[in-house]
């Protein structure tokens, strides 16, 4: 009986001290609308030698949603020290309306601490959620909307030391390439997509000195503050601005040699690093897509005479998206890019939403390209970066027509193509000092036309043209027509077949041949340079 009594208080007072551990839960409200984010700050007792490693020390959000789904929710580590009191953070964006109850959680090696119920009242709002692919043209947010990007790289502010040979001193202007300059004007003139990098140099959270960039402060823990905050204004100011984000992860400070893909110690670290990202930047609508690495066969042969085995770069990433998968609530959309060598096995990984490949002096191949990837893997695909020059050590003004036809050109491509997001050109700063964001007008005009015309559908329309280039779509109950003669020979005929009758256009009078009894009206909606297009109503 003695024994008994004993091992009982024990118990209790293990229990008494598990409870204490979470000493305070401070729910930001106790309703919300739709979509909208809702912050709880933890404070509580923990031990460990890292609270960024989850096996030493991880906190969540356990959600009951509405109609009973169980939602977990990651929370990311604030300040404090191992022993004492620390505070924690959950980002939580509601995607039911409704009652929903949650408690947070907290676990170190044999011991966990449960905090009581809270409750959180969300009503309807004004949000369309997070984004998720729909087919080949489309992405979709949670409440059914369709979206389409028109997109460009802006994936970093200026740099302290630019190590461009011709253009140095209009990379480092600190007051004009910085992203509350950048993304402004970028949606001013239409533009809704862009790709960001965390690298050395930008968002680099897991850096602590060396940032070739005035903006971050230097650090002593395992996490850059300065960088983390960065990324939350820049998110925000996304938010804000209607633009969507392909966050290029990367793999932070890591060494990406072959150990990096198949090291048990190395994939936790950067399970870790990406529980993180996901914690403290998940919740935002702005987050469209989570890009694994930026060209991982430019990785994989770093050392031309050792390259990676293929297979070790497919599974690791097969691991890291089913990872994500795992832990990602909100379910946003996965992706990685090659520069131009497909990965045996990569396209196909499951848990990867979008294919993606860089396309440098060859930007007439972008349809070609889109529609092949698109039917051998059944997914969609993106040009991440495109280009008419990748090599930074020539004068891009020596021919900067040729820059400048390809940069219109390509995002005219991408709108009559099946992808998700139009292709995306680099050297941000070089077109902005050309004055090229006009030129995503047309095509952000056109593409707005073409989704409320559709309501998200796209039904591709054969074409012929006697010289040049002709591309068709149907949207509804419009077909528009893009016309691309960079030729000598002077385009005079194009044929359409949309929606089942033959059109012919006749150029030099931009009118359509009566003869076909094409119904409706032909409108010349833009015009520029060689490029014409046009809408069969």
């Amino acid at each position: 009986m003695t024994r008994n009594i004993l091992s009982l208080l024990v118990g209790l007072f293990a229990c008494s001290i598990a409870d204490a551990q979470i000493l305070k839960v401070t729910p930001q409200t106790t309703s919300c609308a739709l979509y909208q984010r809702v912050d709880v700050d933890v404070e509580l007792h923990g031990e460990w030698e890292n609270p960024y490693r989850q096996e030493e020390a991880r906190l969540d959000m356990v959600v009951t949603a509405p109609d009973g789904t169980i939602i977990i929710v990651p929370a990311f580590f604030v300040d404090g020290e191992s022993g004492k009191t620390s505070h924690w953070t959950v980002r939580f964006t509601p995607q039911a309306q409704g009652r929903l109850t949650y408690f947070v959680r907290y676990t170190q090696p044999g011991l966990e601490s449960v905090s009581q119920s809270y409750k959180l009242d969300v009503k309807e709002g004004t949000g369309h959620g997070i984004l998720h692919t729909a087919d080949h043209w489309t992405l979709r947010y949670d409440d059914g909307t369709p979206f389409r990007g028109i997109g460009e790289n802006i994936c970093w502010e200026s740099r302290a030391n630019d190590d461009s040979k011709y253009f140095k001193k209009l990379h480092e202007m600190h007051h004009r390439f910085n992203y509350p300059a950048m993304l402004p004007k970028f949606a001013e003139n239409g533009g809704n997509f862009v790709r960001l990098w965390m690298c050395s140099w930008n968002f680099p959270i897991d850096r602590k000195a060396d940032f070739n960039n005035p903006r971050y402060e230097t650090c002593d823990g395992p996490l850059n503050q300065s960088a983390a905050e960065r990324l939350d204004e820049t998110v925000e100011l996304c938010e804000r601005l209607g633009i969507k984000i392909m966050l290029c992860i990367g793999a932070g400070e890591a060494r990406t040699d072959g150990d990096f893909f198949v090291s048990e110690e190395a994939r936790a670290a950067h399970r870790n690093r990406l529980r993180y990202i996901i914690a403290r930047w998940g919740y935002s609508e702005a987050i469209a897509m989570w890009e694994l690495f930026n060209e991982i066969d430019n990785i994989q042969y770093r050392d031309g005479n050792h390259p990676i085995p293929a297979k070790n770069i497919v599974d690791w990433h097969a691991h890291m998206a089913r990872y994500i998968k795992s832990i990602d609530c909100y379910r946003h959309i996965v992706t990685t890019s090659i520069s131009h060598r497909d990965l045996d096995g990569l396209n196909a990984v499951a848990d990867i939403d979008i294919n993606q490949k860089h396309v440098y002096n060859q930007t007439t191949v972008i349809p070609k390209t889109i529609n092949d990837y698109t039917q051998k893997y059944g997914k969609p695909y993106i040009i991440g970066e495109f280009g008419y020059e990748w090599d930074w050590s020539k004068n891009f003004d020596d021919f900067a027509d040729g820059m400048d036809m390809d940069f219109r050109r390509g995002l005219w491509y991408g709108l009559f193509s099946p992808t998700p997001v139009t292709p995306m050109s680099w050297w941000w700063e070089y077109f902005d000092n050309r004055n090229m964001q006009r030129f995503f007008r047309a095509p952000a005009l056109i593409n707005k036309e073409m989704m409320e015309s559709g309501k998200g559908s796209f039904l591709p329309c054969k074409a012929m043209a006697d010289n040049g280039q002709v591309f068709a779509v149907t949207c509804g109950k419009k077909t528009y027509v893009y016309l691309f003669n960079d030729s000598r020979q002077t385009m005079r005929k194009v044929q359409v077949d949309a929606r089942g009758t033959l059109c012919e256009l006749d150029i030099e009078k931009a009118v359509w041949g009566k003869r076909r009894k094409c119904e409706g009206t032909i409108s010349t909606s833009v015009r520029t340079h060689a490029e014409k297009v046009f809408v069969i109503e």
